[in-house]
């Protein structure tokens, strides 16, 4: 006779047909599918729509508690920016009428702008409702935190501008001098920033420009890496360029290390100074003990940009990631075969890992089998986590694999400790773990 009310485990496969890791726990499929997320952007296997629907169906179907604490650490760690917002917006339907919900905007909402996409989001979902409590109350709480620079910095006309937020989440301030602000704020008069765009925008001369905002320390870090090219053009000083380069003031901290790769392309002349600057990003962190072998996926589908605005790709994220890792490291490529690679720090190693071989098939499975064959401590997998054959366990000891997009299913758990993300942090992650388990 059959045996009735027996769950069904249907198997689950990559896209490209090999068997993945299945029946992944909410928790596990929304840090795959956030944690190298940039929102609203196609990837080479999935479109937008559809990782943004599974993002919030696995939100929703985790225990708020542990939402909110990774909606902080895709910001705090993983430096993303949109796709903590859409953590946010389920937190506020999941948590609701909790104080979770407002303590937890006002930890995540950290830029100016911020304030205006969280309620651009909240009604692109497709409701013009009111925002729900908690999170006007975490909005008018993160309101707070600014001042009068960066307010106007980000003031701009958008569908959401900063006075229909204020308007709408009504915060209290604190002292006169806030209310005063704050009045500012709603009549539009605030006082113009003195950023490089306003300056430019008023007829500055650009040269003067900038070389005055990088002596006064004023220009950010990541406006610093995305001017180059002006710089350069405008013949800036370039030993105050380079010099601002290596200082990594400004917010450096929240750089992807891709970031670097993008800035050297757009100006190569500065490149001795970009690949210190990279190399320096996780100077602080102890080197991993014993051998490392780091494999990087140079397949088709890591070639693939991530946004529709960058020349940056997957395979761009994962070599910046591979040219950082820290201790003694033997490097290889994978696509249709394995290849090993100089293992160069810097940009050196960036352009060895992309030029390693032609980016085609991909056979991570082959390449795992090959490698156990190696003597190491430790192997670290930089990849999209999509195979065409059978990827086998590893033979290390310590064994990572470090997802790099946001497909749904992926072959890295199991004998696998499984890290989603393209920032240093995942790094620093390894470097903790080993610590605390006294390896």
């Amino acid at each position: 006779m059959a045996r009735l009310n027996v769950a069904s485990h249907k198997p689950v496969f990559t896209h490209e047909g090999t068997p993945a890791f299945g029946h992944l726990r909410p928790e596990q499929q929304l840090r795959r599918s956030v944690m190298s997320c940039l929102l609203w952007e196609d990837e080479f296997y999935e479109d937008s729509q559809s990782i943004a629907a599974r993002i919030m169906a696995a939100a929703l179907a985790t225990a708020p508690e542990t939402l909110a604490a990774i909606a902080i650490e895709a910001r705090d760690v993983f430096n993303l920016r949109h796709a903590p917002l859409l953590l946010l917006e389920a937190l506020s339907i999941s948590g609701k009428g909790k104080p979770l919900v407002a303590d937890t905007v006002a930890r995540v909402i950290q830029r100016v702008d911020e304030l205006a996409e969280m309620v651009t989001l909240h009604h692109k979902l497709g409701t013009k409702r009111m925002i729900p409590a908690q999170m006007r109350k975490g909005l008018a709480r993160a309101f707070g935190k600014f001042n009068e620079y960066a307010l106007a910095k980000y003031d701009r006309d958008g569908a959401v501008k900063l006075r229909d937020v204020l308007r709408l989440v009504r915060p209290t301030p604190k002292d006169e001098e806030q209310s005063a602000l704050w009045k500012r704020v709603k009549d539009r008069t605030l006082a113009a920033p003195d950023t490089w765009e306003v300056a430019l925008s008023g007829g500055g001369d650009k040269k003067e420009t900038f070389e005055r905002m990088l002596r006064d320390g004023t220009l950010g870090y990541l406006a610093l890496l995305r001017n180059l090219r002006n710089m350069a053009q405008a013949d800036v000083d370039p030993d105050l360029v380079k010099a601002a380069i290596v200082a990594r003031k400004g917010g450096a901290q929240r750089v992807f290390p891709f970031r670097y790769i993008a800035a050297a392309r757009a100006a190569p002349q500065f490149e001795p100074a970009l690949d210190q600057a990279l190399i320096e990003a996780i100077s602080e962190m102890k080197p991993l003990v014993g051998k490392t072998i780091v494999l990087v996926d140079v397949s088709g589908s890591m070639d693939d940009k991530l946004s529709a605005k960058s020349d940056m790709t997957r395979i761009d994220a994962g070599a910046a990631l591979a040219a950082i890792c820290p201790g003694d490291v033997r490097m290889f490529s994978f696509s249709e075969r394995l290849v090993e690679v100089a293992p160069r720090r810097g940009m050196a190693g960036v352009d060895a890992i992309r030029g390693s071989q032609r980016h085609s098939g991909t056979y991570l499975g082959a390449a795992i089998q090959a490698l156990n064959e190696h003597t190491h401590d430790r192997l670290i997998v930089i990849t999209d986590e999509q195979s065409h054959d059978k990827v086998p366990e590893p033979r290390a000891k310590l064994a990572y694999m470090i997802n790099v997009a946001s497909a749904k299913n992926g072959v890295g758990y199991g004998r696998w400790t499984h890290i989603d993300g393209f920032s240093e942090g995942v790094l620093r992650y390894i470097g903790e773990h080993e610590r605390n388990d006294g390896h």
